[in-house]
């Protein structure tokens, strides 16, 4: 590894990140909007609401090809207004 940092993933790898937000209309366009520009077409995303029909997640599996690739589409997501939390 290049930064020195240790990672338990192995490159090139299947990536599932999970989003959560609010059940905003907004909210899944703006989650597809990010990973579509930071890994075009080459995803699927799963979708489910919580009990009251407030929040979301997102399930989105892509294919990374390195540590900063990943930490980079991260990054994207937390950073949006309406994205609580990406794991």
């Amino acid at each position: 590894m290049t930064d020195g940092r240790e990672s338990l993933l192995e490159f090139p790898c299947d990536l599932p990140i999970k989003v959560f937000g609010r059940n905003d209309p907004g909210f899944r366009a703006a989650v597809v909007a990010i990973v579509e520009a930071h890994f075009g077409s080459a995803y699927s995303v799963a979708e489910q609401h919580s009990k009251q029909g407030s929040y979301a997640s997102l399930t989105v599996t892509v294919r990374v090809e390195s540590r900063a690739q990943a930490d980079a589409v991260y990054a994207a997501l937390v950073a949006h207004e309406l994205v609580l939390m990406a794991l």
